[in-house]
Parts: C-alpha cells; structure tokens; sequence
C-alpha cells in the first residue's frame, strides 16, 4: 500500500469507520502503556479516603508519599516511552482486515498485466466495483483494551477494590487531613485535631455516623446511642461541651482526650477548639411496644385452646408471655367450689415469636393444652405482654375469659374430672369427692362396660380414703393424674377393639348433640364417628373371610338387605347437616336407626359378598352410567334447540318426549322421570330444564367426591392414579354444571365428556390397583388358578373378564392379534362412510352423527 495515502474519493465510505478504528487502536496503546499509571493514583486515592494515614505515624506517611511519587514518575516514564500513537496506515489494515476479500487493498490496487486488453479491462473493473460495494459494509473495529499479559498478577484490580472500597465506607474529606499533617511527631502535637462516631443501638439495625462528616448543624439520634470522640494534639487545645448525657461535665473532664457517653436527651454536642464543631441533637425516642388479643379464642375437641394475638414495636418484639390468673369473683361458688380454693401460682405461657421476618408488626397465634389445669373451664384473667430490646415492656388490657379445656361427654368420664377439678380446688373437698366417687359407682355394671375402669376407679377412691386432708402436694398430683387418666379412657373406651370404639363415638355424638356441643366438636365427633365405623367394617370384612374359608358353603339369608359404604356414608352426612341445621331431634333419631344397623351388620364373602375395591368400583360404574345420561339428556337439549332455531315451529317444544325411544336403558329411565316436566314447559321451560340438568349434575360431583374421599388402594401407584383421574373427573363435572347454569349446552357436552374420559382412566387405574393387591396376596398356586379360570367366575359373552379394570364391561382388548390403533381407523371411516349414505333411516343416521361428534 503506497505511503502517499490513497484517493480520497476511493475511502469516502470508510471515513468514519477509520476514523473510529484509528482511535481505537490509540485508546488500546495508552491503556497498554499506562495502566501502572491509573493504578497507581485510585489505589492512592482510596488509601487516602479510608484514612489509612490517620492510623500511622506520620513518619510513615511521608515515606509512603516519597516511594509514591517515585513510582509515579516511573509509570509516567514508563507511559511515554512505550506509547508510539498508531499511523492511519495501521488503522486501514485493521480495518480491511475484518472485511471479505481485503477490498480496501483491492480498491487501491493497479491492473498489473492485461491493461491493453479490452476484456482484461472490463474484468478489473467488475472487479474494482465489486470490492467498492463491499466498502459500504465496513464497522469501526472494536478496540482491545485487555492488558492481562502485562498485568499478570492483576494489581490493577487491586487498586479498583481499594477505591471501591473507598467509595462505600471513606469520605473524601479524610484526604484534607495529610496537608495538616507535620515532618514529626512535634508538628503533630502542634497542630490539634479530633475524631468523632455515633453508634445507634444494634437493634435498631441503623448505621454508624461519622461525626467529621456531618456539616449540617441538626443532628438526629436515636435513644440509647454511643457517642465516641477522640481529640489529638496538645490536651486542653480541644474540649468538649454536651448536654446530650445529662452528666455534669468540669473543666478537666471536658478536654480528656478520649470520650464516650450515651444520648440520652436532645440538647447540644460541641467540640470547642481548632477545627471544631457544633450540632443541635433531637433525640428519637424509642416507643414502647403494644400487644392485644387478635380475634376469637377457639378451642379443639381435645381441649388444645387457640389464643391469636398481634403485637407491634417501631424496632421489633423480643418476646412475650401471656399471664393467667383465677377471677375468684366470676366463679360460680356453688358445691365443692363454695369452699376457699388453695393459692397457685399464676399461669405464665411464653408468646411464639416470628422465626423468620419483621417483628416489628405480626400477629400469631398462642396454642396450648390447659385441660389438665385446675382452672379449666374456669373463669381467668387473661394478660398479653410483649417487651423489646431496650426492656420497655407492653401489655394488652386485662380481660376476664373462660380459661378453654377438655370437655367430656361420657357421664361418668365428666363426674370424676368434676370431683378431680374439686380435689384441685382444695383439699377440704377430699371427704365430698370420696363420697360422691362411691355413689356414682355404686352399681358398676351399670356404668361401666369393663372392669379396668372400675378397679382403677376403686383404687384412685382407696387413697383419697386413706389420706384424708392431709394428702401431700406430690400425692395430690399422683391422685389428679390418675383421675385425668381414667376420664380419657372413659372417654375414649377401649380403642383395641372397634365394636366398643363404634359404640363410643355414636355415644359421645348422643351426649354432645344433647349438651349443645359446639359446630367445631360436633365435626370432630363425626370424623371420629367416621373412622370408627370404617374400622368396625374392615374387622368384620376380616371376620367374614375367616368364617368363609372354613366353611365355603355359607350363604346370605334371603331376608337380609344389602348396603354399601357409600350408603353408611351417606347416612352419616345426613346426620351431619340435620346437626348443622339445628334439627337435633331427627338428628338423634337417624343416630338411633345408624346404632341398630351396626348391631345387626354382617359383611358376606364369596360370591355375593363384595371387597371393599369391588364397592368402590361398582359405585364408580353407577356413576359413569349417570354421567353418560346426563350427557345425553344435554345433547338432545341441544338438538332441540338447534332444530327450533331452524325451522321456528313452536309445536316441536315437544319433540323430545317423541325422541326417548332412541335412548339406552340408562336415558330411557332419567327421561321418563323428565317426561312430566317437559310436557309443562312453557316458556320457561328450557331454563328449568338447564337448571334441572345442572343441580343433578351438582349431585354427581358430590357423589364423586365422596366415592373419591373413601377410594382403597392408597399408597400404590395405581391407587394414585386413580384419585388423580376422579380429582380431574370431579372438575370437569363442575365445569359442566357452570356451563349448564350458563345455558352453554355444548360446552357442558364438553366437560361432561371429559368428565366421563376421566372417570374410565380412574377405573382402570383402580382395577390395576387391586390386581396388584390381589397379586401380592395370593399364593403362587391361587394365582396360577385364577389365571385359568375359576368356576364362578363372571364373564362377559367373549369369554373376557367383565368388569376388571374400569370400563362398564371390561379393558381387554377386543382385538388379539392385529393392529389396534387401525382396527379404530377401519372403524371410524366405517362410521363416516354409513353417515354418508343418506338412504338410511334418520335415527340411525342421528346416532352416527353423534358417535362422529364424540369420537
């Protein structure tokens, strides 16, 4: 490339990228040449700012300084030696570099053979023109400012973090103090100068403040803040004048050196001297915490009292308690308690605290068990106080409460923690409570349903006998606990065997529904109630294999009636809402009819009896079958609304009573129970019909649910499975009944669908789920057996399993030994090539239009 320099005309294009190449280039060769230079100054800068001269002698400063400047002038020479400033040259080679074909160097070049040719010349000139055009696609190159190969040891980033650091924690007021700074220590005593911090309290989580950089004459201090000043040069040159302790400064106190005190007013902070300084402080005083009870006090079955309370505090709540004492003045002194009670200390029950997050506003709840307290179900005085961490302390307002504890339901369990709460109240009670426990047990047999109550009963009234009044504190307690003992065992019954447990809970919910037990213990009663019964099934399903198994031939009498789960469980709900309406009356009488079929239950086995997967399975296809008339019922809804908007005859209202031969045995039974209504539709009466379908399908949803609360199988894959597909079954079913509310027919076909989809995938699972457990349960002989076939077997006309794993009839596969996916491909142009023919009956074309529209 010539020296001379290249037409300019040429170069227009690439002007600016040149240009910013070519400063480029010279930005990478300073940076090069001068990085020890920069270096140099922002690691000195920050060494200034963070005051690092002030904790030194000053000897030290002044040799820093001279091994500074030396090395200073070594990277300024250094600099300048190294830096030769790039040639425009340069930058045009740089630059054609980065482009296709060097078409800078093309550009510039002469045809070298061939001039008097004239196609030669028109090749060189298409050429020239091509790499022309390419000059338009040129981009200033990027400078490369890395200098890790000089800087081997990145002592660049080192000075960068000194400055960093510098920036976030120093000032750049420090790096004044080395122009006041002396050859010597004299020079130093010479010139006076001071140091001041103010440190917040560590709760308030404030920062530090240093003082020297405060220029504003107000200052604000939080209660409790350290004041730190540190005065240097000749003593007396600089003394301090405050009224911000309270303490009662002399002449000498005032110029000591060194000074630290607390802020415990607003007033004036003062450095009188050589450079001194003066502020105004206003203190922020630190505001006492506060604390109420937060809402209702609810209590469990088992007594478990919850006590919400929300606390607050301008820097945050260390702790609490909450203080219990007896309102002697609000109990009712009648019987064993008309007596003056014994002295007990009050109780206190520490405040659970946030473990994670602002304490300074929250609300959480107190959770605790006072059932075995003497003050249980009593009449108490209720304080919540809460404290921070200067120690101000809060506390609620005082508020009379009945302290929450155990209630008993059982007669005699609620006579002894009667006479237990008498014991407690005070020992002058003992002869009254031995009398009482010997008339209420009087006739054991009549109140008792084993011996081990009784005897523990006699044994607890042989020892309050035997003490008298003069029982001991550790004997008193011994004798409380065993009370509260044999009340819960009262209570509870005997939980080893499941009649008894049955027998208990219907009890219990008796006892309840008659004392006017609240809508939380009720609920617990009838959970209890719940578990109970289904523990009682499964022992008697156990009973009845074993006595099947040793004798095959036993059948079910014919006078018996059959009942499911699912009828026990509906049984239950309807005792539960009769509850929950108030109508304890009926409530009690369908408790009373639920007692007697209990007694006389009987699980059968064999052919007539029914696992309880086999239940759930059953109940499951009944649904299915529900859903799938109540889709149908929907699609021909549909149909008759799309034909009236078609032809506008309001004679054909009636059309869908003359459309029920075409249903199944499933629509032909809900359409007849749909017959009456439709024939007195007016005109309203499509919306009644929608709202008819949806309520029914508002009850299928809630039967689901409940089949799908009491699904076996739980733990397995399969079992899993299953809950997933009827949890999805029961959504789209919701699904539907909206959009039936929202007289949407065809999204509600939709859902429905769906719903029923799921519903099959729920069964097959559940099918799966049972194989699997009947598997792990069988021997390998039995196995064996079942595969070959047993005798009472139930088949389906294929010689197929009915019933297996989930579909009406059944999930094996139709097809053996051919391709099943175009079996269905052959059946379902089948379908579309018969819809087509359009000499075939209309009902018959009907029903092919809607296989075509659900498949």
């Amino acid at each position: 490339m010539p020296e001379t320099g290249p037409p300019p005309d040429i170069l227009k294009p690439i002007k600016w990228p040149l240009r910013l190449t070519l400063w480029g280039m010279g930005a990478e060769r300073i940076t090069r040449a001068f990085w020890p230079l920069w270096s140099l100054l922002i690691a000195a800068l920050g060494l200034l700012m963070l005051g690092v001269q002030d904790l030194v002698p000053v000897e030290w400063v002044w040799a820093a300084g001279a091994v500074f400047v030396g090395a200073l002038g070594w990277a300024v020479w250094r600099g300048a030696r190294m830096l030769v400033w790039p040639s425009r040259i340069e930058a045009m080679a740089r630059l054609d570099g980065t482009l296709r074909g060097n078409p800078i160097q093309a550009a510039l070049d002469d045809q070298a053979i061939g001039a008097a040719d004239t196609g030669s010349q028109a090749v060189w000139r298409a050429h020239q023109e091509r790499m022309r055009a390419r000059l338009a696609e040129a981009k200033a190159v990027e400078p490369d400012l890395r200098v890790a190969r000089a800087d081997p040891f990145a002592l660049r980033y080192v000075a960068l973090l000194a400055f960093a650091a510098a920036l976030v924690f120093g000032s750049f007021l420090r790096v004044s103090s080395v122009t006041a700074m002396g050859p010597s220590g004299v020079d130093l005593a010479a010139g006076p100068a001071w140091e001041g911090w103010m440190e917040p309290p560590g709760y308030t989580r404030l920062p530090s403040v240093y003082l020297n950089d405060i220029t504003a004459p107000g200052l604000s201090v939080p209660e409790g803040a350290q004041i730190t000043l540190r005065m240097y040069g000749e003593v007396g040159a600089l003394s301090v004048d405050e009224s911000v302790s309270g303490r009662a400064l002399s002449d000498e106190a005032a110029q000591e050196t060194a000074q630290d005190f607390a802020v415990l007013q607003s007033g004036r902070l003062a450095i009188d001297g050589p450079g001194g300084r003066a502020w105004e402080v206003s203190v922020t005083a630190d505001a006492a915490p506060s604390v109420r009870r937060d809402g209702e006090i609810s209590s469990s079955y088992e007594g478990e009292a919850q006590i919400p309370f929300a606390a607050s505090d301008d820097y945050g709540v260390v702790a609490g308690h909450a203080r219990i004492e007896l309102a002697l003045d609000a109990v009712e002194r009648d019987y064993l308690l008309s007596a003056e009670p014994e002295a007990r200390p009050a109780i206190e029950v520490p405040l659970p605290m946030p473990i994670a997050g602002d304490r300074s506003d929250f609300s959480e709840t107190l959770v605790e068990n006072f059932s075995e307290h003497p003050w249980a179900n009593l009449p108490v005085r209720l304080t919540i106080s809460v404290e921070d961490e200067a120690g101000q302390t809060g506390q609620s307002e005082v508020e009379t409460i009945t302290l929450p504890g155990r209630r008993f339901f059982d007669p005699m369990a609620a006579a002894v923690i009667e006479q237990r709460q008498a014991l407690l109240w005070t020992r002058d009670n003992i002869p009254e409570v031995s009398r009482i426990i010997r008339a209420v047990s009087h006739l054991p047999d009549e109140v008792f349903r084993s011996a081990v109550p009784y005897l523990r009963l006699r044994t607890i009234l042989r020892q309050l006998e035997a003490a008298g009044p003069s029982l001991g504190d550790d004997q008193q307690a011994e004798i409380a606990k065993a009370m509260w003992d044999l009340a819960i065992l009262l209570e509870e019954g005997d939980l080893a065997s499941a009649l008894e447990r049955l027998e208990r809970a219907q009890e219990r919910l008796n006892e309840a529904m008659k004392n006017g037990a609240s809508e939380q213990e009720i609920a617990e009663l009838m959970q209890e109630l719940r578990d109970a019964t289904d523990d009682y099934l499964r022992q008697l399903s156990r009973q009845a294999q074993e006595q099947s198994e040793q004798n095959p031939e036993m059948a079910q009498s014919q006078d018996s009636m059959e009942m499911s789960q699912n009828d026990l469980q509906r049984m239950m709900d309807r005792i539960q809402e009769l509850m929950e309406e108030g109508r304890m009356a009926e409530a009690q009488e369908a408790l009373r009819q639920l007692q007697e079929m209990m007694e006389n239950m009987q699980v059968t086995q064999g052919q007539q009896g029914q696992s309880p997967g086999e239940q759930a399975m059953e109940g499951l296809g009944e649904t299915l079958r529900e859903q799938q008339g109540l889709s149908d019922e929907a699609f021909r809804e549909l149909q008759d609304q799309f034909n009236q908007g078609q032809q506008g005859q309001p004679g054909q209202q009636g059309e869908p009573q003359g459309q029920q031969g075409q249903q199944g045995q499933d629509g032909q039974q809900q359409g007849q129970g749909q017959g009456p209504q439709q024939g007195q539709q007016g005109q309203g009466g499509e919306q009644s019909l929608e709202d008819s379908l949806a309520s029914r399908q508002q009850q299928l949803r809630d039967e689901l649910n409940r089949q799908r609360q009491n699904l076996p199988g739980a733990g397995t894959d399969p079992g899993e499975a299953a809950r997933e597909a009827l949890r999805r079954a029961e959504e789209a079913m919701d699904g539907a009944e909206e959009a039936l509310r929202g007289d949407d027919l065809a999204g509600a076909i939709d859902q429905q669908s769906q719903a029923m989809e799921a519903l099959r995938e729920g069964m097959r699972s559940l099918g799966e789920a049972m194989a699997e457990q009947q598997q792990q349960s069988q021997s390998p002989g039995q196995q064996g057996q079942q595969q070959g076939g047993e005798p009472g077997q139930q088949r389906d006309p294929l010689g197929r399993n009915a019933g297996a794993n989930g579909n009406i009839g059944t999930d094996e596969s139709m097809v053996q030994d051919e391709d099943v996916y175009r079996r269905a491909r052959e059946l379902l142009d089948e379908i579309r090539r018969r819809s087509g023919e359009g000499e075939r009956p209309q009902e018959e074309l009907d029903y092919l239009e809607r296989l075509l529209e659900r498949f």
